[in-house]
């Protein structure tokens, strides 16, 4: 399985928004500075975090752990007799 198109767009976009376009509109003040950046910091940050967990999903790396019965059971119910 790759990586789906529209959900990677989708995110780019909201927080390329939150990063790139409302800092664009931080009214004047003491504080402009510091707000544009925090906008950026959050737009990065929120971004990274969900490609992150968008493609650890991909691959996992922990499945599921099944005792022995359970996989003679699956095995049997799918046509595959096992012997023990």
């Amino acid at each position: 399985m790759g990586i789906a198109l529209l959900p990677f767009i989708i995110f780019t976009v909201l927080w390329g928004g939150v990063g790139i376009v409302l800092p664009i509109f931080v009214p004047k003040g003491p504080n402009k500075g510091i707000i544009q950046v925090i906008l950026i910091l959050t737009g990065v940050c929120c971004w990274l975090f969900w490609l992150c967990c968008y493609v650890a999903q991909m691959n996992p790396l922990i499945g599921p752990k099944l005792d022995k019965h359970t996989i003679m059971v699956m095995a049997k119910a799918w046509g595959n007799h096992l012997k023990v």
